[in-house]
């Protein structure tokens, strides 16, 4: 019976292929929430006790005091390394300590000297050493103003909402919610009372800020006035809404401001429920009545206004100052490290469904690509490959060969992943089941017991992650000798992690339950990146140590980047749902987490033909790029939709095979630098104001500007080509188009809008073969973008692809430049050692002017002519077999 019923309740859940808005809170139905949005902005009880300030080379500590109770906090500030400004907030004396978040820092962050520069009963100023940074702390009421030469970079609590819910014993009259809270059918009881924390931050100058995903909205966040702060909460809700503040599968507490002055970003380093509220003095503003104020000489300078709400543990905020959006990037790297670097395979096209129904069905699908000659590198199994959701085993029915399965995959070059979820089936003749239970390694319940909810197997208890002797446990179940059936080629999924509890309040759980001595609600947004974490590193265990790991989530949180890939959740076969899929990973990217995509063609419902085409092309211009449908959807495999669609998705998939090794080289750039790899046309040209909220187009990488089809019916898009100095080139036919204008864009269903920025070179695979691996030793082909205002770039990264060698110095890494007539190759890293197989098999020049001759002068001396052909039409000059190593020091000159 116990199956039946957890269907009967996903059905509840996702019976109307619809969110249940009435499973999830709102603000109002949040206590902490409803009692932090109370507060009047102005009227601050805390101040600044100047007499207890002590400042060490490094760290100022000062106490702060709340008038009204006279409970006292202790602020520390420190200057840290990179432009960054960390504040931490806690009670002085509390009753008990409060949680503070661990494992998400990469290392506790370098300090720099602080210095007092003046003082005086009102307040204290400091130097922040860098170009006359400093910050201003004002006694009464508490602020703190970080300036640079006369301009506020930001400002804590100057609309006087800090506050600090400090620990206490019960008292007899109680206000509503806070010691104990109902909500639907369940109560959350409070044994440490009320604990929320609360600070505002302004941000004179910026009238857009980005980042706090998981959220489906636009990229540009939107004021929350007239409605329910953002909230993140690491929920499953299926088949979000969009364009709506809710709480979504992950969480990111990382804020970016940008205006065409300045980047900066705030890091709120807290992992209860959290709720972020946006205001803006000129949200709401019609265009004409900003014109009015312009024309009047309005003085008011745009500001942003942002506060943060927690339910429990510290302030803790990284300040990040900038002043670039790549500086944002690097410093928010320096803290949470950045996006680790994927194997090659799991950049090309993944092939899932919730299910294959067993070794036969995969075998037959996978043979299907072969038919219709479209690559893929990896299929997946959902939840019915196990033995009855019993994950770490197989349905011994359907599924009763798994090594020859994998094996059959091997010899293709081919991979796959298998789906492994945190929640425990509870039965007495399951191996993990047992073996967690005897650990004591559950997560408990209030009253001490093994925590158990309902899930996929039905009645679950769920491991807890947040112990390092749990997840080194867990690592180990992956072992060739543990996991039965397992090779080197099958990979992982961790889904439901947030985690999903189906019967639990808001579909998780219970706030109460207790991992250790810290309740659920200190670190519910940490478990799904404790889960991804201890998953990953079983994957790197089983190989010795050798083989890079790949683990797509769906929960997450601030440094899950270092881990691997996420995808966007349940998401529907609808247009609208094709369109956010792009700000959604905009807004990742923007926030370090680079290895993003959403199902292609909706988890729910049935896309048409149409909807399905479109969104294989968008998504082959997306960082993951991965089929995935519903167990009650008709199958969708490419080539069930008729000759003439299976070859447009062909194509698509294809399209993305060329471009792996522009990719490949993007991600190893993301893990050494923290950029993103998708990323919004801002963060490249910063002071074009045109760009700060598009979101129908992005780049990839510097040089590679995409503008997806995602309208029914279109007939032509409309991109915007940025930079008044920029050329950018049609990737498909080279035609030619002047940046700083809107180009209207005519489309046929083959259309892609793909464009290569002049001054930028490109190497591309054109021998696309079944997967990527196939295509290892094969040769490139560099496109060579040409802007004859500047000299054009481009770089080329080569190793084994999916091993740690790369960390001993094991890769090609080089340098691509054509200046004066002459492209060279050059090696950037002299010390790194790798050969390759692969070799330059064509240059195609866009921008052209037809030489006399071509020579190819290698690093032996020797030169020789090569073959051309020159369009004039197209001014593309395609020179031919090269023929030299890509590894290799040469130069070819067009006189």
């Amino acid at each position: 019976m116990a199956p039946l019923l957890v269907v009967g309740l996903a059905l509840c859940l996702s019976g109307t292929w619809a969110v249940d808005k009435g499973n999830f809170k709102t603000c109002e139905q949040s206590a902490f929430c409803k009692r932090q949005r109370a507060l009047k902005p102005g009227e601050s009880p805390y101040r600044a006790l100047l007499e207890t300030m002590e400042l060490t080379n490094t760290r100022l500590t000062l106490q702060l005091i709340n008038d009204n109770n006279k409970v006292r906090l202790l602020l520390e500030l420190y200057r840290l390394q990179g432009n960054i400004t960390r504040v931490k907030i806690n009670e002085l004396k509390p009753l008990k300590p409060r949680y503070e978040v661990p494992d998400v820092l990469i290392r506790e962050p370098t300090t720099e000297p602080l210095s007092v520069l003046s003082q005086d009963e009102n307040g204290v100023v400091l130097s922040l050493g860098v170009e006359s940074q400093r910050v201003i702390i004002s006694a009464r009421p508490f602020r703190l103003d970080i300036m640079e030469g006369s301009d506020v970079l930001m400002s804590l609590n100057s609309r006087g909402l800090l506050a600090f819910e400090h620990l206490r014993m019960q008292e007899e009259k109680v206000e509503d919610g806070m010691w104990e809270e109902t909500f639907k059918s369940h109560t959350d009881s409070k044994p440490n009372g009320p604990s929320a924390v609360s600070l505002d931050f302004s941000l004179p100058g910026v009238e857009h800020v980005y980042g706090i995903p998981e959220h489906a909205d636009t990229l540009r966040l939107k004021t929350t006035d007239n409605g329910d702060p953002y909230r993140l909460y690491n929920l499953d809700v299926f088949q979000y809404e969009l364009y709506n503040p809710m709480a979504l599968y992950g969480s990111v507490p990382v804020m970016v401001a940008h205006s065409a002055q300045r980047t900066t970003g705030i890091f709120w380093l807290n992992a209860a429920e959290t709720w972020v509220d946006i205001s803006s003095n000129t949200a709401g503003k019609t265009v004409f009545g900003k014109m009015l104020d312009y024309v009047q000489g309005s003085s008011e300078t745009p500001q942003t206004d942002v506060r943060w709400i927690s339910e429990s543990g510290i302030i803790d905020v990284f300040i990040m100052l900038g002043p670039t959006p790549k500086d944002v990037f690097s410093q928010y790297a320096s803290l949470t490290g950045t996006q680790s670097f994927p194997p090659l395979a799991s950049l090309g096209y993944h092939q899932c469904r919730w299910n294959y129904n067993d070794q036969e069905d995969v075998k037959s699908v996978d043979a299907g690509f072969d038919e219709h000659d479209i690559p893929y590198d990896f299929i997946w199994l959902d939840i019915e490959h196990t033995d009855g959701k019993r994950y770490f085993t197989w349905d011994p029915h359907k599924f009763a060969t798994p090594k020859e399965m994998l094996q059959g995959l091997m010899d293709k070059k081919r991979k796959m992943v298998a789906i492994v979820d945190p929640h425990i089936k509870v039965d007495s003749n399951y191996k993990i089941h047992n073996e967690i239970r005897t650990l004591g390694f559950y997560v408990k319940n209030k009253d001490g017991g093994d925590y158990e909810g309902w899930c996929w197997p039905g009645s679950a208890s769920y491991p807890d992650f947040t112990r390092a002797d749990m997840r080194a446990w867990w690592a180990s179940m992956f072992a060739y000798d543990q996991y039965e059936g397992t090779m080197e080629n099958l990979y992982t999924w961790n889904d439901m992690n947030e985690p999903s509890v189906f019967n639990g309040p808001e579909v998780t759980m219970h706030k109460d339950a207790m991992h250790g001595s810290w309740e659920h609600r200190d670190i519910h947004n940490l478990y799904g990146l404790y889960v991804q974490m201890a998953t990953a590193e079983g994957l790197i265990q089983r190989s010795g140590g050798v083989e890079r790991p790949f683990v797509l989530t769906r929960a997450f949180f601030a440094g899950s980047q270092r881990i691997g890939a996420v995808w966007t959740g349940d998401n529907a076969a609808e247009w609208d749902h094709l369109k956010i899929s792009i700000p959604m990973c905009l807004s990742m990217g923007l926030v370090g987490i680079s290895f993003c995509g959403a199902d292609i063609g909706g988890f729910f419902k049935s896309p048409s033909t149409e909807l399905l085409v479109r969104w294989y092309q968008a998504g082959a211009y997306q960082p993951f790029y991965r089929a995935h449908a519903h167990l009650d959807t008709p199958r969708r495999e490419p080539w069930l939709f008729g000759p003439e669609n299976t070859a447009l998705i062909r194509e698509a998939v294809r399209q993305r095979y060329t471009f792996l090794p522009y990719w490949y080289q993007l991600f190893y750039r993301a893990h050494v630098t923290g950029e993103p790899v998708m990323r919004p046309l801002w963060v490249e040209y910063p002071q074009d104001l045109a760009t700060f909220a598009l979101e129908d187009e992005y780049l990839i990488g510097r040089d590679l500007l995409v503008h997806p089809v995602v309208e029914e019916g279109a007939r032509g898009v409309t991109a915007y080509l940025p930079g008044k100095d920029e050329v950018w080139f049609d990737v498909h036919t080279f035609q030619k188009h002047n940046g700083a204008q809107n180009l209207y864009i005519p489309v046929t269903m083959s259309s892609i809008p793909v464009f290569q920025r002049g001054g930028s070179i490109i190497p591309r695979k054109l021998r696309v073969r079944r997967s990527s691996t196939c295509m290892e030793h094969d040769p490139y082909t560099l496109y060579v973008a040409l802007n004859l205002q500047r000299t054009a770039d481009g770089e080329l990264y080569i190793d084994d692809g999916h091993t740690f060698n790369y960390e001993k110095k094991e890769f090609i890494y080089r340098k691509l430049t054509f200046a004066n007539k002459v492209l060279s190759s050059v090696n950037l890293a002299p010390d790194a050692k790798f050969t390759t197989d692969s070799w330059i098999e064509r240059i195609i020049v866009l921008g052209a002017s037809k030489p006399s001759k071509v020579t190819l002068k290698t690093a032996d001396g020797q030169e020789k002519q090569l073959e051309f052909d020159f369009d004039a039409s197209m001014s593309v000059l395609t020179v031919r077999k090269p023929g030299m190593n890509a590894g290799a020091d040469w130069t070819v000159t067009f006189q």
